[in-house]
């Protein structure tokens, strides 16, 4: 166990986070973290293999996402205090639970700001000549300033971040719309375009629900804003806030979207990998479709990043607090700002980014497909958490709940159970296998882990109590 006698007296002083985020900011976090690349690019890939029935897919994701969101509402407001959304697995499943959900969540992230980084580094060299892993270092260094700076500094970033790409969606959304309903001259057939070529779902349903693992990677981030929220002025009320308004936000930015290209672009005309934003403006004939798009996708990155520096360091912090972590990460600047927890998350992202030039289809595919599946275990955990603390209360308890989960436990356990499905069809699916023996066998690395400092303490603590006065003295 860490020796607190030997803190220094400064560093046990400093371990206080901030609360200069302000409820647009977090407001604005909510509805930037369910928004970046992988909403304008990478819905390509799940429309090519589920068709027109896309936005169903989205949908059914979405309401998975929408019910854990709703349990961390009720946690937050049950739990006031709790600084990471992954420490109300720790009330509810222990020590064990706690340490595996905060140190999955904090990887996760890790990974996200690598990819983020050379995707950021990909679309900046069409205007800055130099080698990849130097553009994306230089993106991580300005994002890991940002954080460091203040948490208002970061927040500040990310509600301009943010408050482009939603500007962007909603753009995107109302030409479409209009597009749709006669604007402009056009032959268009919407009838052609969703029933037409193999019909609504081509695939089948099962395809729908097949894709939900896909996409749902692409709408978690919500729960970025809960840890944010903590280091807001009202905490409990950021949270509640901005988990009553969760299903608002999928359905304005990926269902409606992916409804307005499905309906403008032949679902097969739509190409892995490239933006099926851009093919819907190059339909409707908006000019410097690419180039809007490219400068969007950039921002979205450069928002990915921010926030994915930010949550780890938090998320990292906690889990020092807790004495999970080196005990240095959770020592803060006289701004309350984890600057240890940020530079460290900085370095372990840019490593990363290291590997993919060294190892791209070694060490590095390990790394992404071990974080394939993460946010499903860490859902399910939080499932858990919320169905084991729930059931021990009074009805007195359960009465006075300002936020609840809706028809408990019906839907808690119905969310459990779908997670292990998703989990299940991940691992009869050729293409997904991977991800998920990857993610499980990182999981199963830290329950060693775990196991091993347990031992490892209690030894050590065996070993103090045994200890002879007079030993003690000669030490």
């Amino acid at each position: 166990m860490i020796d607190h006698a030997t803190t220094p007296p400064e560093a046990a002083a400093n371990r206080k986070l901030g609360t200069g985020l302000k409820q647009r900011h977090v407001t604005m976090i909510s509805l930037g973290g369910i928004i970046g690349a992988g909403l304008f690019v990478g819905s390509s890939a799940a429309i090519s293999t589920i068709g027109p029935a896309t936005p169903v897919t989205y949908a059914l994701a979405g309401l998975l996402v929408l019910l854990v969101m709703r349990m961390i509402g009720e946690l937050a407001v049950s739990h006031p205090g709790v600084g990471s959304f992954t420490d109300f697995v720790r009330i509810g499943l222990g020590d064990l639970g706690g340490f595996v959900s905060g140190w999955l969540y904090a990887y996760f992230w890790l990974i996200v700001v690598a990819i983020e980084a050379i995707a950021g580094a990909a679309i900046l060299q069409r205007w800055i000549p130099g080698p990849m892993w130097v553009i994306a270092l230089a993106l991580t260094v300005i994002m890991v300033g940002i954080n460091c700076f203040s948490v208002k500094s970061y927040g500040e970033a990310e509600f301009w971040f943010a408050s482009i790409k939603v500007a962007a969606i909603i753009a995107f959304i109302a030409l479409g719309a209009s597009y749709m309903f006669g604007w402009g001259r056009h032959d268009l057939s919407i009838g052609t375009n969703l029933m037409g070529d193999g019909g609504f779902a081509p695939f089948g349903i099962a395809a729908i629900v097949a894709g939900i693992p896909t996409v749902i990677f692409a709408i978690c981030g919500a729960e970025i804003a809960t840890i944010a929220a903590a280091e807001s002025d009202e905490p409990a009320k950021s949270v509640a806030a901005m988990t009553k308004s969760v299903i608002v936000r999928v359905m304005l930015f990926y269902v409606l979207s992916m409804s307005v290209i499905v309906c403008i672009v032949p679902w097969r005309s739509i190409v892995p990998g490239e933006s099926p934003f851009v093919a819907a403006m190059d339909v409707m004939n908006i000019p410097g479709a690419a180039d809007i798009l490219t400068i969007v996708v950039a921002v979205a990155v450069l928002s990915c990043m921010n926030s994915g520096i930010f949550v780890c360091s938090r998320v990292v912090f906690r889990l020092a607090e807790k004495h999970d972590a080196p005990h240095a990460m959770c020592v803060t600047t006289s701004k309350g700002v984890p600057r240890r927890a940020i530079i460290a998350s900085g370095l372990v992202a840019y490593a990363a980014v290291g590997l993919s030039v060294v190892s791209p289809n070694g060490v590095f595919l390990f790394l992404v497909n071990a974080s394939g599946a993460v946010m499903l275990l860490v859902y399910g955990l939080v499932a858990a958490a919320q169905l084991r603390l729930r059931l021990g209360y009074t009805k007195e308890e359960q009465d006075a709940l300002p936020l609840k989960m809706w028809l408990f436990p019906g839907l808690t356990i119905f969310t459990i159970v779908a997670i292990l499905a998703i989990l299940v069809a991940m691992g009869l699916d050729a293409a997904l296998r991977p991800q998920l023996v990857a993610t499980l066998v990182a999981t199963a690395a830290l329950f060693v882990v775990y196991l091993a400092r347990r031992t490892t303490d209690h030894r050590q603590s065996k070993s103090d109590s045994t200890t002879h006065p007079e030993e003690e003295e000669v030490r």
